[in-house]
């Protein structure tokens, strides 16, 4: 048996948490249809953030035909610091967007740092159990309104957010001395909020 929630176990909870009966597929009709829905939407949210599970630094694009297109996973770019001084990057759409130069056109390889979307199997537990209790909120609200339905409390969606926060400062290497990017920014004022927020 695995050691991490699955999908599907995901879905059931946020069924139990409206008093519906779980399900043994996620093709199961139109409330796990929603409860899908939203566990996705709750996902892609909390991953824009930024972690360090899904966030990179110092990631080389190359343009193909004049042009860096960007993987539909891409949830937010920017410039790496100290690189691409000509330009300003942006994401538009599924491409890179000089602001600086007004353009789409971009010759040369670019050096961003990226926010990804990533998979649920490819997420840490403890970013899946967050998900998944905020998810069961925002579920039953949606569907049966606030009230006695629902199983997960404001406490618990903050209790298990602060997990995560406390998995990511274990895991995230931040450290002043060693010149670390994101402390760096931080430090500096830079724009780092767009990039990991806690």
């Amino acid at each position: 048996m695995s050691n991490f929630t699955t999908e599907l176990e995901a879905v059931n909870t946020m069924l139990s948490a409206v008093g519906s009966q779980p399900v043994s597929s996620l093709d199961a009709g139109a409330e796990v249809a929603i409860a899908k829905n939203i566990l996705r939407e709750t996902r892609r949210e909390v991953l824009s953030r930024g972690w360090s599970f899904n966030y990179e630094t110092e990631v080389k694009l190359t343009p193909v035909g004049d042009q860096v297109v960007l993987a539909e996973t891409v949830l937010r770019i920017d410039g790496s610091t100290g690189h691409n001084s000509n330009l300003d990057l942006v994401q538009r759409g599924t491409l890179l967007y000089d602001r600086k130069g007004h353009t789409y056109t971009i010759t040369d390889t670019v050096t961003v740092d990226i926010i990804y979307n990533l998979e649920w199997t490819q997420l840490p537990e403890v970013a899946r159990r967050y998900i998944m209790i905020r998810s069961a909120r925002v579920f039953a609200d949606r569907v049966v309104g606030y009230g006695p339905q629902h199983n997960f409390t404001l406490a618990d969606e903050y209790q298990a957010l602060t997990d995560l926060k406390d998995a990511e400062g274990d895991t995230a290497d931040h450290n002043y001395l060693t010149g670390n990017n994101d402390v760096y920014r931080v430090v500096a004022r830079q724009s780092v909020s767009r990039k990991i927020r806690y």
